[in-house]
């Protein structure tokens, strides 16, 4: 199952203790035997965890069926709590977006100083080096990093 899910031993039994997992059977020898559903539901999990679903919100989304009466209800509920989920992360992938371009903005700036070696210029004369803004614009993040006026 971890190898599978190229998940660790560790956090298979974190997920099995938390109650998201559950084993079909053990070996005589104690190991756990999973179904292919309860692999399917790692890969998710494991996926939501890392676009920044907490562990509470999944393991409520997983038992929101089961405390429904009816799968109209079911359904109702589950659809609102994805398009509230779908929203943030629409919010989220348009900020990573704006950072993969800046911080790629600033990286490439800063490959003109890769070949800087004046310790008379570095760092307390990075603001005025004619080098640094000759690819365009400096990005703000550039500024901030670089610690260097981005007007100019």
């Amino acid at each position: 199952m971890a190898r599978l899910s190229q998940n660790t031993l560790r956090t298979v039994r974190f997920y099995e203790e938390a109650g998201v997992l559950e084993p079909e059977s053990r070996t005589r020898g104690g190991h756990r035997l999973f179904g292919m559903r309860e692999l399917r539901k790692l890969l998710l999990v494991s996926d939501l965890r890392a676009a920044g679903f907490a562990l509470e919100e999944i393991r409520d989304f997983l038992a929101l069926k089961h405390r429904c009466p009816t799968g109209s209800l079911a359904s109702q509920q589950i659809v609102a709590r994805l398009d509230e989920q779908l929203e943030l992360m629409n919010t989220r992938i348009g900020l990573l977006k704006r950072l993969t371009v800046e911080l790629d903005a600033a990286r490439t700036h800063l490959t003109v100083c890769a070949n800087c070696t004046d310790p008379a210029s570095f760092p307390a004369r990075c603001t005025n080096c004619t080098k640094l803004g000759c690819s365009g614009k400096i990005p703000d993040a550039l500024g901030v990093l670089w610690d260097v006026d981005t007007e100019r």
